[in-house]
């Protein structure tokens, strides 16, 4: 009987050391998992956004290099960029696509850089507003198709 009542009692003291401990370890377990799945939600968004940066600093420099002086062509066939047009069209581009970057116009090379602020979904829980994500994209004026394809 004494036995029991000895036990009784441990386990009691046992019951009594444990209280709290489980809640916090719950508590610091979910928080980790909300910000582990945000780091795959957001990076995940945050690659898909660099991707799409990539392409409208590409398409940009794209309609910059279509800016050509047209009678230095006309004359004697050569390709050679109007570095104020070409910049130009390639700002008009990314205004129609509602973004801002950077042109540079070096020789007969079209440099475009896109900067985009893409919005967090989970990691605003942490004070992570937004991830910014930049592209880059150049051109060059070409000649057209001058052989065979496949």
């Amino acid at each position: 009987m004494r036995v029991a009542a000895s036990l009784r009692r441990q386990v009691g003291c046992l019951r009594e050391d444990q209280d709290g401990r489980v809640t916090a370890f719950v508590v610091i377990i979910a928080l980790a998992a909300l910000l582990f799945a945000g780091l795959v939600l957001d990076g995940g968004l945050a690659l898909a956004a660099k991707v799409g940066a990539m392409g409208e600093a590409q398409e940009a420099a794209r309609a910059g290099a279509q800016e050509i002086d047209l009678t230095a062509y006309r004359a004697d066939g050569t390709l050679r960029l109007v570095p104020h047009q070409a910049s130009a069209a390639a700002h008009s581009y990314l205004a129609a696509a509602g973004h801002t970057g950077t042109v540079s116009v070096a020789g007969n090379t079209v440099n475009v850089t896109v900067s985009i602020d893409h919005p967090t979904q989970l990691l605003g829980l942490v004070s992570i507003g937004s991830i910014t994500v930049t592209g880059t994209g150049q051109a060059q004026p070409q000649r057209g198709i001058s052989g065979v394809l496949p």
